[in-house]
């Protein structure tokens, strides 16, 4: 593996494993009230077309780690809609 794609990977698995812990406090609080909707959809707009991207160049770091960070936010829009009818 090139260095560069080395790097590409422990970036991309250092920013999104950082949503993860959001998504365990979502859970366990059962409450996204302090996240808004604005800040969610842009984000995974920016993540959506970081996605694009990255199909675009075929980099594997790009895709792997924009794929499981839209994961992850949907999981957190998932519980805020969820969560908000309680």
């Amino acid at each position: 593996m090139h260095l560069t794609s080395l790097l590409g990977f422990i970036a991309g698995t250092l920013t999104t494993i950082s949503f993860i812990p959001q998504v365990l406090h979502a859970w366990r609080s059962k409450s996204c009230d302090d996240l808004s909707w604005a800040m969610l959809l842009t984000f995974s707009a920016g993540v959506v077309l970081w996605l694009a991207y990255g199909f675009r160049l075929w980099a594997m770091p790009i895709i792997v780690a924009n794929a499981v960070t839209l994961a992850l936010l949907l999981i957190i829009m998932a519980l805020k809609i969820r969560y908000a009818a309680r």
